[in-house]
C-alpha cells in the first residue's frame, strides 16, 4: 500500500527528524507520494520566505524526488462525500486537511501525519513517523 505524506511529515523530513528519516528509508520511494495540495502548501511556505535560499533548494529537491499526485474527478467525489459525512456528524476538519484526507482515501493510501485532527476520519488509515 502506498503512503501519502502530509505536509507536517514532509516538514519533519526536510528538517532532518531522525525517526521520520528512518521510516522513510525503510520503504521504497516508489511507494511514497504527496498530494498536489501538499505541494501547494510547501510552495506557499517558500514564497513567504524568498530570502531562505537553503529552504527553497531543499523543498525543490524534495519535490523532484517524490511522486506528486494530481487531483482527479474521483478525488473531488471522495472529497464531497467525506465533507458531507463529517458535517452530518458534527466533525470539523481543516479545509486543506480535508482535501488531503480525501486524496489519500481516493488513492487508497495510508496518510503519514502527526496531526491528531485526522483521527476524526474513521475510514482513513494513518501512521505517525515522528512517534
Amino acid at each position: 500500500m502506498s503512503r501519502m505524506l502530509d505536509t507536517n511529515t514532509v516538514s519533519h523530513i526536510l528538517k532532518g527528524h531522525p525517526r521520520a528519516l528512518e521510516r522513510l528509508s525503510q520503504i521504497p520511494m516508489a511507494s511514497v507520494c504527496i498530494s498536489v495540495i501538499t505541494e501547494a502548501e510547501l510552495r506557499f511556505g517558500i514564497a513567504k520566505r524568498p530570502e531562505a535560499t537553503r529552504l527553497h533548494r531543499v523543498v525543490n529537491e524534495f519535490l523532484q524526488r517524490v511522486d506528486v499526485q494530481p487531483w482527479e474527478s474521483s478525488t473531488a467525489d471522495s472529497y464531497g462525500n467525506l465533507r458531507a459525512a463529517l458535517e452530518a456528524s458534527g466533525k470539523i476538519v481543516g479545509s486543506l486537511d480535508l482535501l488531503i484526507a480525501a486524496h489519500a482515501l481516493d488513492l487508497n493510501s495510508i496518510l503519514v501525519t502527526n496531526d491528531a485532527g485526522f483521527s476524526k476520519i474513521a475510514q482513513l488509515e494513518t501512521e505517525d513517523w515522528t512517534a
